[in-house]
């Protein structure tokens, strides 16, 4: 297991956290933005995560990993390897998160669901729901980062590996745009200057 220092260095290095101004895909804006998939481009670093992450569930029997696309992918797939179990993602399709690929759970499954940062939880919630329509057992939930600030809340058990708090604002009360610090929204090239 890591320390917390560890991995913050390791997201240094690899310039996981960004700071600035950013509009996030809930419409708030924060000053930090976290980019897990500059560090998950890295095999040792996303494989020695994905041990971090099975660490977290070693008492427990589990049969496959699932992660939300496009950011649970790499997540779900380092930490089966590391469980040496199955690893399924979910995406959406016409709004809807499904299971395709045929990609398939049996009766009984012990899955776990993981998530590289939750941030509302909303991707990891509709992977449950998804889930409590099959006739398998959520064993719990884990992610590289949680930034909800302790707001993400599931009804199954929910171990990050890392806490880290970003402010964040709604847009109409945001400090960084009433300071004139221009803004990017993570994921575009778009810099918008307010």
């Amino acid at each position: 297991m890591y320390s917390q220092e560890r991995i913050i260095d390791i997201f240094h290095k690899t310039g996981v956290i960004q700071e600035g101004h950013f509009v996030l895909s809930s419409g708030r804006h924060a000053d930090k933005y976290l980019q897990c998939a500059r560090v998950l481009q890295h095999p040792d670093y996303a494989n020695e995560l994905g041990e971090n992450i099975a660490g977290l569930w070693q008492n427990e029997e589990i049969d496959v990993v699932v992660g939300p696309a496009m950011g649970g992918i790499i997540v779900s797939y380092v930490t089966a390897q590391a469980l040496g179990v199955r690893s399924i993602f979910t995406e959406r399709k016409d709004g809807q998160m499904k299971l395709r690929r045929s990609f398939e759970l049996s009766p009984g499954d012990r899955v776990l669901v993981v998530e590289d940062v939750v941030t509302t939880g909303g991707s990891v919630k509709e992977v449950i729901e998804l889930l409590e329509k099959k006739d398998i057992k959520i064993v719990g939930i884990s992610s590289i980062v949680d930034r909800s600030g302790g707001m993400a809340s599931f009804t199954y058990n929910y171990k990050p590996v890392l806490q880290i708090f970003v402010n964040s604002y709604p847009a109409e009360e945001c400090e960084l745009c009433k300071k004139g610090v221009p803004i990017t929204k993570p994921g575009s090239e778009v810099i918008y200057y307010i």
